[in-house]
């Protein structure tokens, strides 16, 4: 099989959910549909970039993977009866495979379907993550296991259970209706978000970032924002996750050093910074706020959006980022929104308040957790604490799973004099 050609592999992202749609509209069944697609996107990795793309990719993948799902139909004793109560009530041409040059039913998009069939809210976000990344991504499950590093088969094991519980739920292949839309639409944005989280931070190993996840993330949610323009108000927090996306996307060329090193916001050379992304960032922004109340991913963004307007540092506009912190607090109760005012409050108003704002959540579900470690320290150094400082630098680097911050707080920890433990 060829190598993955960057051309090829960029057409073939956005084809793969309608393509799915097409064959679960046409044969009812979610979970052999998608397994006939892959098959189907595989085979054009292996033939594209020698051959040539077809003129119709699109019917093209649906000629083949339709051709797939017969002989998976055909080939599986247990799928017999279902065959046959399907043949006695189709037309006759239904089971014939559809001719690549033709357009019929492969003209709809059925994208936004399937990211409200993927994001289904009887998942665990785990699985509508790895369902997403598969059915409306495009990744195969081995690239998706490699993401999250588990091996591939518990990663298959992860995906077929997703479909499964899709097909008990027995949601129908369908926008949901506007009453549900909106919960729906809720659960599409926060694996959007998680997505892009986990490539922009990545949640242990070896890298700082898995940019192939954030790049994924923002693609989906691009996707998601064109596809939702023509519902009222449908799509401002999709504009505002999207622009919190690229507007804290644009920081990554300047958030590693040498060897892959984390370098702290306020050390970044914002000269390389992106630019294009931070003024489409906030343009869409802006737009989306003047369209109504501000949602949870909008405030994000703006937080975002002050940081990017800094020259420097120095110049953060930090009264106005904690105004909005305070804001997201009470419109969106979370305990790393109450850990990142602190922060906030250090800076507008000294350590000992934003110190003073961490010391309740020391009980609550961040316990444990490295971030609260590593923003106490923070603002223990800038208090002049510095062996509790230390100390909870330390603390942080034991309990994080990522190399890159591990060496960085054990670095911070030396750095103030002290030297690490063993």
């Amino acid at each position: 099989m060829n190598a993955p050609h960057p051309h090829v592999d960029d057409l073939l992202r956005p084809l793969a959910p309608q393509v799915v749609g097409v064959l679960t509209r046409r044969f009812g069944d979610f979970d052999a549909a998608e397994d006939a697609v892959q098959e189907a996107l595989l085979d054009a990795l292996a033939q594209w970039p020698a051959e040539g793309v077809p003129d119709n990719p699109k019917s093209w993948l649906v000629q083949v993977a339709h051709r797939r799902m017969i002989e998976q139909v055909r080939g599986e004793q247990a799928r017999r009866r279902r065959e046959e109560l399907v043949a006695a009530r189709a037309p006759a041409d239904h089971w014939a495979s559809p001719a690549a040059d033709l357009a019929h039913e492969a003209d709809g998009d059925d994208t936004l379907v399937m990211l409200f069939l993927s994001c289904h809210p009887a998942l665990t976000p785990a699985s509508a993550i790895a369902l997403t990344l598969r059915a409306v991504g495009g990744l195969t499950t081995a690239e998706i296991g490699r993401a999250f590093m588990v091996p591939e088969a518990t990663m298959a094991q992860r995906i077929s259970r997703a479909k499964q519980r899709i097909r008990a739920s027995g949601v129908p292949f369908r926008m949901p209706e506007p009453e549900e839309r909106s919960a729906r639409l809720a659960a599409v944005l926060h694996v959007l978000y998680l997505i892009f989280n986990e490539g922009y931070a990545a949640s242990g190993g070896l890298g700082l970032h898995r940019v192939e996840l954030s790049r994924e993330a923002i693609r989906l949610a691009r996707t998601l924002h064109r596809l939702l323009r023509g519902f009222p108000h449908g799509d401002c927090e999709a504009a505002g996750l999207l622009a919190l996306m690229l507007l804290t996307d644009a920081r990554r060329p300047a958030r590693t050093g040498p060897g892959g090193v984390p370098v702290p916001l306020a050390e970044q050379d914002r000269g390389l910074w992106d630019r294009e992304a931070i003024a489409e960032g906030t343009a869409l922004l802006t737009a989306a706020l003047h369209q109504g109340a501000a949602g949870p991913y909008q405030i994000q963004a703006a937080i975002a959006a002050v940081h990017d307007e800094a020259a420097t540092a120095e110049e953060t506009d930090w009264p106005q980022i904690l105004a909005l912190y305070g804001l997201l607090e009470r419109m969106s109760p979370n305990p790393m929104v109450s850990l990142n005012r602190a922060v906030a409050a250090a800076m507008v108003h000294g350590p000992a308040a934003g110190l003073a704002l961490l010391e309740p959540l020391a009980g609550g579900p961040l316990t444990g957790h490295h971030r609260l470690h590593a923003a106490r320290a923070h603002l223990l150094e800038m208090a002049g604490d510095l062996t509790a400082a230390v100390e909870d630098y330390r603390a942080a680097a034991s309990l994080t799973a990522s190399l890159p911050e591990r060496g960085y707080l054990t670095a911070r920890a030396a750095r103030l004099g002290v030297s690490p433990g063993p």
